[in-house]
């Protein structure tokens, strides 16, 4: 009598379609959990609607920038060094104090952008700021 042995095939785990499933939905699972950085830019917080802030007139830096990018200070002309200075010495003063910035509206965005940045690493806790027509200082 002749009896047959009958081999039992391998299966090989590259061939069965089941690995790349497993593999594509880890893939996805992670892709989904994962914590991207992004970057918040420049945040601000806005005061509730009826909200009332009641703010002294001596604690208000007010800076206008033209046009052409020129920088000015109750009524005179500063460079960039000098106004960082300057808002320096009004949070040394007076911490709760407020920058305001008057933006003429062809004002090139680099330079506010540059402004906006140096009252960020100056460390100014209170910022306003508003488009006027003409940058006529008042």
């Amino acid at each position: 009598m002749n009896i047959r042995k009958t081999r039992k095939k391998r299966i090989d785990i590259a061939d069965s379609g089941a690995l790349s499933d497993l593999a594509f939905l880890l893939i996805v699972f992670f892709i989904v959990i994962a914590v991207f950085n992004i970057n918040k830019g420049f945040i601000l917080e806005l005061p509730k609607k009826d909200s009332q802030k009641i703010v002294n007139i001596d604690d208000i830096m007010k800076v206008w920038i033209a046009a052409d990018g020129s920088i000015s200070a109750n009524g005179e002309s500063l460079d960039m060094e000098e106004l960082e200075r300057r808002t320096k010495d009004m949070i040394a003063l007076r911490p709760n104090a407020t920058f305001l910035l008057h933006i003429h509206p062809d004002a090139e965005y680099q330079d506010v952008v540059d402004i906006i940045d140096m009252v960020r690493l100056t460390e100014v806790e209170n910022f306003s700021f508003a488009m006027k027509d003409g940058g006529a200082q008042q």
